[in-house]
């Protein structure tokens, strides 16, 4: 049973660490959309392909234009880091 235990854990650490790359990738994408990046670029076509389905999602339920500033970034990463909490806590009572 506790190897059964660990593998969980192997995993949620995994997905914890996945979760923190992807937001890292978000932060990233925010960042260079103030600097109005080459759209041909391979970098910035990778990192938009990865982001925009995630803010087409929040954009669906939240107004997220304010000002001429978009929070959709900042609501994924705050979502993101609620999970990332909420994963931790739920390894750590195994």
């Amino acid at each position: 049973m506790s190897v059964l235990i660990e593998i969980i854990q192997g995993l949620g650490s995994i997905i914890v660490s996945l979760i923190t790359i992807y937001i890292w990738v978000i932060i990233i994408t925010a960042l260079l959309s103030f600097v109005n990046p080459d759209p041909y670029n391979p970098i910035v076509q990778f990192l938009n392909r990865i982001t925009q389905p995630a803010y087409r999602f929040v954009r669906r339920f939240i107004r997220t234009h304010f000002n001429g500033i978009d929070l959709a970034p900042l609501i994924i990463v705050i979502a993101l880091q609620v999970l990332i909490v909420l994963l931790s806590a739920l390894l750590r009572s195994f």
